[in-house]
């Protein structure tokens, strides 16, 4: 009779793929066909009408512009945290996630004073529900990876949690994160910049 012992079991455990990881990569891929309809049913309404925006629905540049700015810089700086941890400097991890974290709030706030200032609502005409729609459920997306972050930082507190070579959830919400500024450099430029020039 073979005896396994734990550690061969540790051993053949590490040999297979985080399945976690492409998990997250499967939801991420489904997010981007769920978007990427919304940009499709955009540009179709957009192509479709002589005037866009329509009258009354215009769109500013300023607030969304420095929300872009502080999104995509969040990026770097959930980036260090990863480095960070890699090196085994869990403190180091804490404070690049919770910048991260503020960052994403002030992102947050952000988009709520944008709605509160635009002057049209969710349905206005065809250009603000789509307008509402995409940035709102980009919103959520953000706000999903706030609680991502939040989850890192709460599960560091327990000592020997995230290591130089155990860090698979810190990769995670990096990841998000990634994921969550790309679709937003997509909307940017759909909503605000063409729709300016």
């Amino acid at each position: 009779m073979t005896v396994v012992t734990a550690h061969e079991v540790h051993e053949g455990h590490e040999a297979h793929p985080d399945l976690r990881v492409w998990g997250l990569l499967t939801f991420l891929i489904s997010e981007s066909l769920m978007f990427g309809g919304f940009f499709a049913t955009y540009l179709f309404f957009r192509g479709s009408t002589e005037v866009w925006p329509p009258e009354g629905t215009e769109v500013e540049l300023f607030v969304p512009t420095i929300n872009t700015i502080i999104l995509l810089s969040s990026s770097f700086v959930i980036h260090f945290g990863d480095v960070a941890i890699k090196k085994g400097n869990v403190w180091g991890m804490r404070i690049w996630y919770i910048i991260t974290a503020m960052m994403g709030a002030v992102f947050l706030a952000g988009q709520v004073y944008e709605y509160q200032n635009l002057g049209y609502g969710l349905t206005t005409n065809v250009f603000a529900n789509c307008f509402y729609i995409m940035t709102g459920f980009h919103g959520l997306h953000v706000f999903i990876g706030l609680l991502l972050i939040l989850g890192v930082l709460w599960r560091s507190r327990r000592p020997g949690h995230y290591s130089a070579t155990k860090h698979t959830g810190i990769e995670m919400a990096e990841i998000y994160w990634h994921f969550v500024d790309i679709i937003w450099i997509i909307l940017f430029t759909l909503v605000y910049i063409l729709n300016i020039l």
